[in-house]
């Protein structure tokens, strides 16, 4: 194999462009200096979705690195990966995690410290469709939850993301479309975000934007996996198989929480815990038996969203 070439397709969601940008530039000398192998990957960024349902129509992936189990899980279902998929590499294949934050202009003009403040009169909401997205899916089960894990009913649930999606005029398809309505637009009190994309908002623009984090958040689990059907076919497991165990290395975790997105490694979490604050989390298993069980009930069609996106008459 060595001298040969291999280029890999790494479909990934919208927040995480920048990140694998640097563990691209990283992996591929280190494979080429051990292996003697030049490899090449082109990046795909788009909703999490969306990107689940391209794969499923003949796009080319090797690795799918998607925001939601479930997204990831469909490709199991149509027969793309193996069963077991998620006890494929290590920490269940989860190399990092994320939550879900706010950010709000600088000086916080509105107030907004946790999640009852967004259903306020007069508070603009930012954050993208949870039918398309998986940073909206987290953040619509983020305001449902920091509803019902407080001990609110589920009627008291559905009245509270009723006002939350009241308050939100515009939902973009995708992470970074929310982002680029927020922070270049200049549309919005508050953007409902990934913690890594509140960081890069503060980072590309100084001094113009605050992060708050809530009393409680969704804990975000992007999966990643190998897309079988995909690499059997083209003959590139091997590279596929070190480039996502490339992830769980020592530089592959330092990258990772460069980027702001929280390292698994229990060492590299250690020397980075100042980067990332203490927040109160909660899984899927708070608020619905499984994720098979929210996407039919809230994220489906005719599922709870929907019911609530409808105007009141």
């Amino acid at each position: 194999m060595a001298g040969s070439t291999v280029e890999l397709l790494n479909v990934s969601y919208d927040p995480t462009r920048e990140l694998w940008k640097e563990l691209n530039a990283a992996f591929i000398p280190a494979y080429k200096a051990e292996k003697g192998v030049d490899v090449t990957i082109k990046p795909s960024h788009a909703a999490s979705g969306a990107q689940a349902r391209a794969i499923m129509d003949g796009q080319q992936a090797d690795v799918a690195t998607l925001s939601l189990f479930p997204d990831t899980d469909a490709l199991r279902e149509a027969g793309l990966i193996k069963e077991g998929w998620a006890d494929h590499f290590p920490n269940r294949s989860l190399p990092y995690t994320s939550t879900v934050v706010f950010v709000v202009r600088a000086g916080n003009p509105k107030g907004i410290k946790d999640w009852a403040d967004l259903v306020k009169d007069g508070v603009e909401i930012v954050t993208p469709n949870p039918k398309t997205s998986g940073n909206g899916r987290m953040s619509f089960l983020g305001a449902w939850g920091s509803v019902v894990i407080n001990g609110g009913s589920e009627a008291d649930a559905q009245e509270f993301v009723r006002k939350f999606y009241k308050n939100a005029p515009v939902l973009d398809t995708g992470a970074r479309g929310s982002t680029t309505t927020f922070a270049q637009k200049g549309q919005g009190d508050v953007h409902i975000t990934m913690e890594n994309e509140a960081y890069l908002e503060q980072k590309e623009s100084p001094g113009k934007f605050e992060i708050i984090y809530p009393s409680i958040s969704f804990f975000h689990e992007p999966h990643v996996a190998i897309v079988d059907k995909v690499v059997d076919k083209k003959g590139t497991r091997e590279v596929a198989e070190a480039y996502l165990k490339f992830l769980y290395t020592p530089e592959g975790q330092e990258i990772i929480a460069k980027n702001y997105f929280r390292p698994t490694d229990p060492a590299v979490r250690e020397k980075h815990k100042a980067d990332f604050p203490e927040i109160k989390t909660f899984d899927i298993t708070a608020v619905a038996k499984d994720w098979k069980e929210a996407q039919t009930r809230f994220f489906g069609d005719g599922g709870l969203f929907e019911v609530i996106s409808q105007p009141v008459e």
